[in-house]
């Protein structure tokens, strides 16, 4: 899976917009029917199943589930394909059709909890102290104001500065020591662009929504927000400030005085990653994940690579997903349905021989990310990491050795509307020389105000 915001692994709150309105009705959200019988016996719902066209996660999958099933044979796993749909989730949870424990983005947790759907599993917790292994940041994200619980982290992305150790050693730079200031990539990628025969020393997009994307990422490296709630609870935009200019001078600047973006604009997901497999990208922002996926589909070599921190360092934009509980399962449902959830995703016991299953199956091992563990659970990742890795650990160190000290800033609500909104202003500083960033900005965040107040 990829860090692009549209894509399988964070398809934003759009969900949770979409289900804002609805109320637990007499149907309710799911059924109890299930519940355990006379024997103990009991059967849940599962989604997050990889689909046929997967066959090699699905193969894994299912072993999962019989391995679970053997180690608790009272407990029937029924799974279902899929993860969070926003075309569907409503109906499913108006209908009565939700899982017993179904995956969710970390962007979704604050207003399923608010609108009472999803159950609280704060005592059944009590069973799991592995859980207090995971970082505290992941799971605040399923917390409520009083410290009541309501689901698990799953895994987990941040952004960093993918960047190409080949074009650094030819431009004179140490690919062990990659920029972390924007300054200071500013300044790299000046000396990569002119290198010369179609070189392009930093990428950024603008198109497809990625645009706004970035400029997020961007605000939050710099310390700003794209949006802020209001002590009414409501949100406003926050980028028309000295910040949201920085973001946009900055990369004006790249373009138009250093000329180390490149002539060709208007990029989306696919085109920095194209770039960087045929060697002709020095950097760009992107998840670790990023790395797999250039070498799969794009023919690049992941020995060239490093992946350093985000630049400025005052706030990473993160995501990743989870699992929460229906609201209408039986209390031995809902145990259940957590005993699964713990067994599969969060389970230090079964670490390295997720790893070395992983290696066998020729699946990426090694990448900093997905990485939701603290204390012993983290060395024991490290440990497998070092001992079953198929990718090269060593040039990921700038960011594993700095990614805890950076805060964790999810999305803004209606997160994809907005990033069509900003995409604009992006689109317009990188292929207009005389652009307004003033008016760009004004503009935008009127826009975004809107849809902030339509929500």
């Amino acid at each position: 899976m990829t860090g692009f915001p549209a894509g399988s692994r964070a398809r934003i709150a759009v969900a949770v917009a979409a289900t804002a309105t609805l109320a637990l009705t007499a149907s309710g959200c799911g059924s109890t029917d299930d519940s355990a019988s006379s024997d103990g016996s009991v059967t849940i719902t599962v989604n997050d199943m990889p689909a046929k066209t997967d066959p090699v996660n699905r193969k894994i999958f299912l072993s999962d589930v019989a391995a679970f099933e053997k180690a608790n044979p009272k407990i029937h796993v029924v799974p279902h394909e899929g993860q969070m749909d926003p075309q569907t989730f409503s109906t499913k949870l108006a209908g009565g059709q939700l899982e017993n424990a179904y995956y969710v983005y970390l962007t979704d947790p604050a207003g399923l909890v608010a609108k009472h759907q999803a159950a609280d599993i704060t005592d059944y917790l009590k069973d799991y102290p592995e859980a207090q292994q995971v970082k505290p940041q992941l799971r605040q994200v399923f917390q409520d104001k009083a410290g009541r619980t309501y689901g698990v982290t799953e895994g987990n992305y941040s952004m960093g500065l993918v960047y190409n150790r080949n074009l650094f050693e030819k431009a004179g730079l140490d690919p062990d020591r990659p920029p972390t200031t924007w300054d200071e990539v500013r300044a790299d990628a000046k000396k990569i662009a002119a290198l010369g025969g179609g070189v392009v020393g930093y990428g950024d997009y603008s198109k497809s929504n990625t645009g706004g994307w970035h400029f997020t990422a961007e605000m939050y490296s710099r310390g700003g927000d794209v949006a802020k709630q209001q002590s009414d609870g409501t949100w406003k935009a926050d980028f028309d400030n000295a910040t949201g200019r920085a973001v946009l001078q900055h990369l004006h600047d790249m373009r138009w005085t250093d000329d180390s973006m490149g002539k060709r604009q208007l990029l989306e997901w696919a085109d920095l990653l194209q770039m960087m497999g045929s060697g002709k990208l020095g950097m760009y922002l992107a998840t670790s994940d990023n790395i797999p996926t250039i070498a799969a589909q794009y023919k690049g070599d992941p020995k060239e690579y490093g992946l350093g921190p985000i630049p400025d360092g005052k706030g990473t934009l993160a995501g990743g997903g989870g699992f929460m509980f229906n609201p209408r399962n039986s209390p031995a449902q809902t145990k259940a349905a957590l005993a699964w959830v713990m067994f599969k995703y969060e389970n230090p016991d079964r670490i390295t021989s997720g790893q070395q299953r992983a290696a066998q199956n020729k699946q990426p091992v090694g990448l900093p990310e997905p990485n939701i563990w603290t204390g012993a659970a983290e060395q024991t990742r490290a440990a497998a990491d070092k001992k079953y890795a198929n990718e090269p650990v060593e040039n990921y160190a700038p960011f594993t050795e700095t990614v805890g000290k950076i805060p964790l800033k999810l999305e803004p609500p209606q997160a994809q509307q907005i990033y069509a909104v900003l995409d604009t202003a992006m689109a317009k500083v990188l292929t207009q020389k005389d652009a307004d960033i003033d008016q760009l900005l004004s503009d935008a965040s009127r826009q975004v105000d809107s849809l902030l107040a339509a929500q």
